[in-house]
């Protein structure tokens, strides 16, 4: 939803979830009362200033003085915190009220003025979308690196500086383990997304090796050019890894980025041995919708991640609903405030597998019941789940999709944290929802209506 997000901008955080297929008039009347339940709910911080005819600047206004009032010492106490926000009664009815809280509670690295100012400011370094990559690609990756690929709309230029390659990248060389691109969910960067988790895990290990896609607008314009960022990353970084097969690790809006991107540029497909994906939506969300009131404008992905909106069917459309490589998902019954419905067959995050490649389905709360891997998990909480990096791994070091089947789920299922990460990395994780919620309120360049399918995919 990201966040979607993917996605994140729709977000109804509430137990009570609405029906998959809502017609246009219930669908108006939830965004009416949700108006009412965002300002009310914001009104409990604002003490009564909220702006009902701008609920965007309004809600800004009012979250901008939110700041921690304590810090939680240990992983337990902060999983339980989080846990309590979501299950609090009342209940926190949006993403925006619950960010709120997180913030109070301490879950996040960042109160929310410096997180604002940190949207607002230059990206730069590890975040930055502006690269120099000198290295060409053999063979080349633009304008095309398949006959049947779709044309990109940006250059090349753009394309290849959206990706960020660390110090530590060992392009592919000989020993070396495998490439992996990490894309992000909406309202994050590669590196606002990974860097409580895989960033971390992952660099310097045996078990891949991570670059990360910072896609201009944090992920907030049109899926489909957020989509041709994937597609060339994928071509570009198996060009000047001496052609090793890559991986892809994405969260939320960044798994319907790279499924359209294996969709329309089939050149990606035979060069990604393994799709690892956390709280994906390939169906959308019935919350993406629900965050303004009846003619109040939205970021376009996030348009776009309605359940039913039209990028969603055309992605779904002929076989789009299947997987295309190897694909491993991992998604939170339990609560992904985000992305809804997302628990048994009609989770949002499953993939069918018509062309038997291997669509490995992982509902954590399923897979590790019972334990303390199984229990309450958010949207951005899959990303330190423990099951996750094990059926990475797993993934990674066989053949087709991870299975769950292959591990010791005793001992991967008895952590509540992925080993190897700590309570800091699991607050910068969660820093990621209070960005994508804050960049979200504060993008400049919504619509009324989702961008039209390009030519390529009608």
């Amino acid at each position: 939803m990201q966040l979607l997000l993917y996605t994140i901008a729709g977000l109804l955080v509430s137990t009570s979830i609405a029906t998959p297929t809502p017609t246009r008039d219930e669908a108006l009347i939830e965004r009416r009362q949700l108006l009412g339940d965002v300002l009310g709910s914001i009104d409990d911080i604002s003490n009564g200033n909220a702006d009902t005819d701008n609920p965007s600047k309004s809600l800004l206004d009012v979250l901008k003085p939110v700041t921690s009032n304590t810090k939680p010492s240990s992983v337990e106490e902060a999983s339980a915190a989080i846990s309590n926000v979501f299950q609090a009664s009342p209940t926190p009815v949006n993403l925006f009220a619950a960010v709120a809280q997180l913030v109070e509670q301490g879950l996040t690295t960042e109160n929310v003025q410096d997180a604002l100012a940190f949207v607002d400011g230059l990206l730069d370094g590890q975040n930055s979308e502006n690269n120099n990559n000198p290295i060409d690609p053999s063979p080349a990756a633009y304008p095309s690196a398949g006959p049947d690929d779709a044309p990109y709309s940006l250059s090349e230029d753009a394309l290849r500086a959206a990706i960020y390659i660390p110090d530590t990248f060992q392009y592919g060389r000989e020993g070396a383990p495998q490439p992996i691109i990490l894309v992000p969910g909406t309202g994050n960067t590669g590196f606002i997304t990974f860097s409580g988790n895989y960033i971390p895990l992952l660099q310097g290990s045996d078990i891949a090796d991570p670059v990360w896609l910072n896609i201009p607008g944090y992920l907030l314009d049109d899926a489909q050019l957020n989509a041709e960022y994937v597609a060339y990353a994928i071509n570009y970084i198996y060009g000047i890894s001496n052609q090793r097969e890559i991986a892809v690790a994405a969260w939320s809006q960044g798994n319907i980025n790279a499924q359209w991107a294996y969709k329309y540029w089939p050149s990606t497909r035979d060069r990604v041995t393994d799709h690892i994906g956390f709280s994906p939506d390939y169906h959308g969300t019935v919350l993406a919708n629900l965050i303004t009131a009846p003619g109040e404008p939205l970021s376009p992905s996030v348009l776009q991640q309605e359940y039913n909106s039209n990028f969603i069917k055309t992605l779904r459309n002929n076989g789009g609903d299947s997987a295309y490589v190897p694909s491993t998902l991992i998604y939170s019954g339990f609560f992904d405030e985000i992305v809804q419905p997302q628990s048994g067959d009609i989770a949002s995050g499953r993939l069918l597998d018509a062309r038997s490649v291997g669509a490995s389905n992982n509902e954590v709360q399923v897979v590790c019941a019972g334990r303390p891997a199984g229990t309450f998990y958010t949207h951005e909480g899959t990303l330190y789940n423990p099951l996750g990096f094990a059926l990475l791994k797993d993934a990674l070091a066989n053949e087709g999709a991870g299975q769950s089947s292959r591990l010791n789920l005793t001992s991967v299922c008895n952590d509540y944290l992925t080993p190897d990460l700590a309570l800091s990395d699991f607050l910068l994780t969660e820093n990621a929802i209070l960005v994508a919620a804050l960049a979200i309120l504060a993008d400049p360049d919504k619509v009324f209506t989702e961008p039209a399918i390009r030519a390529y995919a009608t």
